[in-house]
């Protein structure tokens, strides 16, 4: 199946991706290493805040772009759709890790905290997003349906 978006056409710097999972791989090791509540809120707060798309509120995506001008990297583009999808699913990870926290579910929650951060180090060093692999087999099972 092509790498190419089934439905959306917008694209996206890649650079960018990869500097937000950098800080969500950072934030998520805290938050493993101190077990602090405060960190997954962190992470439940940034990611919803790029949810709805107002990037100007997210410390993540304010950074990766202070960083990106500051070094003057060119834009390498991506398509959208699958990492708005990936971003759906880490926002539902963070939610269901955050609860399971609160309720004293701890070793599920240190499961979850560890599945985002293989996701985020997978996507910060390797480009290789694991939430995208997901979207284009979605996407291929629903070629094959029709």
């Amino acid at each position: 199946m092509s790498k190419s978006c089934p439905i959306s056409i917008h694209r996206i710097d890649a650079h960018f991706v990869r500097l937000v999972a950098l800080q969500v791989f950072i934030i998520g090791l805290l938050l493993l290493i101190t077990e602090q509540l405060f960190f997954a809120f962190f992470l439940l707060f940034d990611f919803s805040i790029r949810t709805l798309k107002i990037d100007k509120l997210s410390p993540f995506a304010n950074i990766a772009k202070f960083i990106i001008r500051r070094l003057d990297i060119k834009p390498k583009f991506c398509d959208e759709a699958p990492k708005r999808f990936s971003l759906y699913l880490g926002l539902g990870i963070i939610g269901l890790l955050s609860l399971f926290f609160i309720f004293g579910y701890t070793i599920i929650a240190l499961i979850l905290v560890l599945t985002l951060l293989i996701c985020a180090f997978l996507e910060a060093t390797f480009d290789y997003c694991i939430g995208c692999k997901f979207y284009y087999y979605i996407h291929l099972v629903e070629r094959i349906k029709r």
